[in-house]
């Protein structure tokens, strides 16, 4: 690894030269930034990947039952294992979904699980991304960089090679595809992830594709191809929120969406990657339910914790919260990428007594928790060493008849001292994750 720390600056470079940024649409305007890469990679021994990763499919099978139960029977409701208020009220439960079955009967294709490891080595899920999750190309391309940089450093390393990740992807949606082609959808040149998106298109041979390549006829999703005319489109891989995917079924004012594309997936003529209304499954505030979702749908014990949460919505949570807001982290249900996230500690007394009126008032709108001490990685600062807080986001994929954890992931980074939020958003940085082989 000391070869990549004297390599920093070059890789850094190349991976500038290769377009691998992170953009910012806010406040009416487009912001490109670099997306900084640690050399020093995150180490995972093979017996404790073993069981982080049958843990996460465990859960992703868990939340895909959910899912499928949400918009079917709703027994989880019936049953009392979660108050109807917190799926209907969440503005991720879709009613264009309801009594849609996906083709494949697969709603989570993709799911980005973050994790944080406490000091104590146990391992906590903070958040279940199921709707466009990205950051996987991030790894990928630095790998291959890497690699370039000092190919010996892989030789002896002695780490599973990550490179099957679009082969997994592919393998994925051609399972779950119907007649025709596979895509990927993007909003753009201006969409955050861009990268990713072309990225991901040229490793799997898969058509890179705007809203204007696209068009329903006949309940059936086309793709216009230069040389063929009108392809037949199979399976699409959507990287666009769900209300901007149908201006004929959610937002009219949507620019970057495809009209019909939903009446072409109610009809079971495309798959549409990751399934929409996802997002009811992701709510932070159903977030407290997934332990309780893999005993109800899998009769199994949660093998991955959450860490220590608290509802506001439910009295005795809430009396608890009131109490001891001070040492707690309080997250808005309605945010991501970092904001709507503060701290008790960090607040003075009148600024805590407004945080209380604000629970007390919307018990629904917040989710409460424990604040995990999670483990600090060496990052290079300049020429020194230096420990900031990370993350990891783990990728499943789940086809037809699969479920599988990529061995690798995204780790990201604080580039500032002390700071709980690592996301990119929030300017993190990001390392790769290698896991041993044996």
């Amino acid at each position: 690894m000391d070869s990549l720390v004297r390599n920093s600056a070059s890789i850094n470079e190349m991976l500038t030269r290769y377009g691998v940024k992170f953009g910012l649409y806010k406040n009416g305007s487009f912001h490109e930034q670099i997306f900084p890469f640690d050399p020093i990679a995150r180490t995972i021994e093979a017996d404790e990947w073993k069981e982080l990763s049958t843990g996460l499919a465990q859960r992703v099978r868990a939340l895909n039952a959910f899912l499928q139960d949400i918009y079917g029977q709703k027994r989880i409701i019936t049953d009392g294992v979660i108050p109807p208020e917190f799926v209907f009220s969440s503005p991720g439960f879709l009613k264009a979904c309801d009594g849609v079955t996906p083709p494949g009967g697969v709603y989570t294709h993709i799911a980005g699980i973050d994790l944080v490891q406490a000091r104590d080595k146990s391992w906590y899920v903070l958040e279940d991304n199921l709707r466009i999750p990205s950051g996987a190309s991030y790894p990928l391309i630095a790998r291959e960089i890497c690699r370039r940089a000092s190919p010996q450093t892989f030789r002896t390393a002695n780490i599973i090679d990550n490179r099957r990740y679009p082969e997994m992807l592919s393998r994925m949606m051609q399972s779950v595809a119907c007649d025709g082609i596979c895509v990927v959808m993007t909003p753009g040149r201006y969409n955050a992830a861009f990268f990713e998106h072309s990225y991901l298109s040229e490793k799997t041979g898969f058509a890179l594709a705007v809203n204007d390549d696209l068009f329903v006829e006949d309940n059936c999703l086309y793709y216009r191809d230069c040389a063929q005319g009108k392809v037949r489109v199979g399976a699409v891989y959507r990287r666009i929120s769900d209300e901007y995917l149908d201006p004929l079924t959610f937002l009219p004012e949507s620019l970057i969406g495809v009209p019909g594309i939903m009446d072409a997936y109610r009809a079971g003529n495309v798959a549409i990657i990751n399934a929409p209304g996802n997002g009811v499954a992701d709510d932070k505030g159903i977030y407290y339910f997934v332990p309780k979702m893999v005993e109800y749908y899998l009769g199994e014990k949660a093998i991955l914790k959450n860490a220590p949460t608290y509802l506001p919505f439910f009295e005795k949570d809430r009396e608890y919260v009131l109490s001891n807001i001070e040492k707690l982290v309080i997250k808005d249900v309605a945010e991501a990428g970092g904001y709507g996230v503060v701290f008790g500690r960090d607040m003075d007394s009148e600024t805590l007594a407004d945080w209380r009126d604000r629970i007390r008032k919307e018990p629904r709108r917040f989710i409460v928790q424990e604040v995990i001490d999670f483990v600090d990685l060496p990052v290079m600062d300049g020429d020194e060493t230096a420990y900031r807080k990370a993350d990891l986001r783990a990728f499943v994929l789940t086809g037809k008849d699969s479920v599988e954890v990529w061995p690798s992931g995204l780790t990201r980074f604080s580039r500032v001292a002390d700071s709980f939020v690592v996301n990119s958003s929030q300017g993190g940085g990001f390392k790769d994750t290698w896991v041993k082989a044996s």
